[in-house]
């Protein structure tokens, strides 16, 4: 189960964001106000796992909240497509009737007014049903007929109905008995007849039960997604939405009869609401019953009259018993503690962090302490980071293994209190819980953007008109105004991740744009899965926004020795004058480091698109065309530039590509060439990406 896609239209700040593509962790980055909170809520009002409740004054944009109050199902807020799971497949299919060969791919989208609408973007409704109560409605009604008395002005109604249901029943004599859409369409033809009565008659009732009955099947061939059931089928198939902007940070102080308290209400909201939630799932973590451990704290006392007198003495057996309940207590805090540090040390990377847990009568207490100062100091005086990333660590970690099992997490300026190692680890920690759980971030701190999926970024910004937009076109950064300022999080990660690849001793390779490095990076991966190259550094490509930006970026990224790193330019008239600039001047003393595609292509203006086989590009192009009725592969010229070849064609036939249509075009070849069963790739281009690796590695 996986979402898609999603897009939001006419909700707080939004117009329309576009559709906005999801991968296991996605991040959305952007200024303040640029509306990356809205485009998260919106979508976990789609299908909340708690709260989510659609508020008019608040969520309808303030334009339209005057004339769309009182017809809010009018508005259609939030689509979002999914991919089900295999057994979700088979359900919805087994309820509806449809064919499908692969997974159910379903669009749901919500109203205004709280209705929530589905489709199938990928079913084939069935060649031919069987439907018994099809076949029991029609001879029910044929023997309510027949029983029927007639009037004599009533008489040839009678007649001309049991013909017709007797006709009905002659063609499909059984329960068993299939029929086409064509032979249902016959089926209804034959139930349109009107009988000139001054008056309803049981027999015109009989009639319209069988048509009802026919329209009601009409849905398995035309509509197969308003079947009966099969909504509520679909959206118990659908993950939950978990949204998360308030993170309750851990005290090192804990009152257990106000935390028992505030454990079991249901009233809490905001900061007392995260504060609680964290307690909770604290104790649950470490195996700990907060009631017991106040319990088995408590002393042995003696009894006394209400004058008092001392009636009763704490025997030496109660004086025991507390003694061994309080060294239970300790030995429980021990495990507890033991276990939190060694889980969480796999996680936190900025210090061998240990947990000690103390039970004092009433109060709970947490220290840290770590080795470089080993004396345990109460966690409220430790980082903020500390606080938050432990709080934010066991939330997750539990919860996702109760009410968010399978839930997509919504996480609204995660770790933005955090040390920027710190929100690298946190990335990092984004990562494992993709595993079981979608992540979909926003943020406006460069370290959260991991560089290694430079394609999960959207950018988000506001346009021109006030509205926000997400976009995938990281180029994007080449407009003015807000766009540039939004996207400084991906750029500044680019630069960011210098430093990480001079330390851990990587091989930086500038690429003009996101779509070269996600070609490069799957060539790369492909090759080294096939045992073709053995890289002794791990080659990081690093996109500069264009050819503008190779000159600045190459600067930033040579290495300490002051070796440049390589440049892989296209060959076109920008690539060429650029290579020319580079070699005159920065590239000097290195031209051999400036690598130019046209050399491994036989193509004259050669870009990186023209590397890769065209019958490995040709279904994404297919699918890029759709909408036209010739092939793109009729028209295609090998010994021309592929990029200028889709843009004239799509000129030609009217079709508006998406101004990111190159980076959907390499993320598809991405997960062609990294499947299970990668297409086929003939010897010549196997030789051509080894020459185009070996020139980076310098062999």
């Amino acid at each position: 189960m996986a979402l898609l896609q999603f897009r939001v239209r006419q909700f707080r700040s939004i117009e329309d964001s576009g559709w906005i593509t999801c991968d296991d962790v996605t991040t959305l980055v952007g200024v303040n106000e640029a509306g990356k909170s809205n485009l998260l809520l919106a979508l976990w009002k789609l299908n909340p796992a708690k709260g989510g409740e659609i508020n008019l004054l608040a969520d309808l944009p303030r334009r339209l909240y005057s004339t769309a109050r009182s017809e809010p199902g009018k508005i259609t807020f939030i689509e979002a497509d999914f991919e089900l799971s295999e057994e979700a497949t088979k359900a919805v299919a087994e309820k509806c009737l449809i064919a499908t060969d692969q997974p159910l791919r379903v669009r749901l989208s919500k109203t205004f007014a709280g209705d929530v609408g589905v489709e199938f973007l990928n079913a084939t409704p069935a060649a031919a049903i069987r439907s018994s109560n099809f076949h029991k409605v029609v001879t029910d009604n044929l023997a309510r007929v027949r029983a029927e008395a007639a009037t004599p002005e009533l008489e040839e109604a009678k007649a001309a109905v049991e013909e017709r249901l007797e006709q009905i029943l002659e063609k499909y004599p059984t329960p068993e008995t299939s029929f086409s859409r064509e032979q249902l369409d016959e089926l209804k033809k034959h139930t349109l007849m009107t009988l000139n009565l001054s008056k309803p008659s049981a027999f015109q009732a009989a009639l319209e039960a069988v048509r009802s009955e026919i329209e009601r099947l009409e849905r398995y061939f035309v509509a197969p997604h308003l079947v009966p059931g099969v909504k509520e089928v679909v959206l118990k198939a659908i993950p939950k939405f978990v949204y998360y902007s308030n993170y309750g940070n851990l005290d090192s102080e804990i009152y257990l009869p106000h935390a028992l308290e505030n454990m079991q209400r249901t009233d809490l909201t905001g900061v007392a609401e995260a504060k609680a939630r964290t307690l909770r799932v604290l104790f649950k973590y470490v195996g700990l019953d907060p009631k017991e451990i106040m319990e088995m704290g408590k002393e042995p006392v003696q009894v006394v009259n209400h004058y008092g007198q001392v009636v009763q003495q704490v025997s030496e057996e109660q004086i025991a018993e507390a003694a061994r309940k309080k060294t239970e207590r300790q030995a429980l805090l021990h495990s507890a503690q033991s276990r939190l540090s060694r889980e969480f040390r796999e996680w936190w990377k900025q210090g061998e962090y240990s947990f000690d847990f103390r039970a004092d009568g009433n109060y709970f207490r947490i220290f840290a302490s770590e080795p470089s100062r080993p004396e345990p100091i109460e966690l409220e005086n430790r980082s903020a980071g500390l606080q938050w990333f432990l709080s934010f660590y066991l939330v997750f970690l539990v919860e996702s293994e109760e009410a968010h099992a399978g839930a997509i997490l919504l996480l609204d300026e995660a770790g933005h209190s955090l040390h920027p190692l710190a929100q690298r680890d946190l990335a990092q920690f984004f990562a494992n819980l993709s595993k079981t759980n979608q992540v979909i971030h926003t943020t406006q701190s460069p370290f959260l953007v991991d560089t290694n999926h430079i394609d999960r970024v959207r950018v988000v910004y506001v346009d021109d008109n006030g509205f926000t937009v997400a976009s995938e076109n990281l180029r994007a950064a080449e407009s003015p105004g807000s766009h540039q300022r939004s996207v400084y999080a991906v750029h500044a990660a680019l630069g960011l991740s210098v430093s990480d690849t001079l330390l851990q001793g990587c091989l930086p390779v500038i690429v003009e744009g996101v779509s070269d490095q996600i070609y490069l990076n799957a060539i790369k991966n492909w090759l080294i899965r096939e045992k073709q190259i053995a890289p002794p550094l791990e080659i990081v490509f690093v996109p500069s926004g264009g050819t503008k930006g190779v000159k600045p970026l190459s600067s930033l990224l040579t290495g300490r020795e002051g070796e440049l790193p390589p440049v892989v330019l296209d060959s076109d008239d920008a690539g060429r004058a650029m290579q020319a600039s580079l070699a005159a001047e920065l590239y000097k003393p290195s031209p051999e480091r400036l690598i130019a595609v046209g050399d491994f292509a036989q193509v004259q203006d050669a870009e990186l698109e023209d590397l890769i086989p065209f019958s490995v590009l040709e279904p994404l192009l297919n699918k890029l065309f759709r909408e036209v009725d010739e092939l793109f592969a009729d028209h295609y010229d090998p010994a021309r530039p592929l990029v200028a070849q889709v843009q004239g064609f799509a000129g030609r036939k009217g079709v508006a590509l998406d101004p990111g249509w190159k980076v959907t075009l390499a993320k598809g070849f991405k997960n062609r060439l990294l499947a299970r069963t990668p297409p086929p790739i003939d010897k010549p281009v196997l030789a051509n990406w080894k020459k185009l690796f070996s020139r980076m590695l310098k062999e």
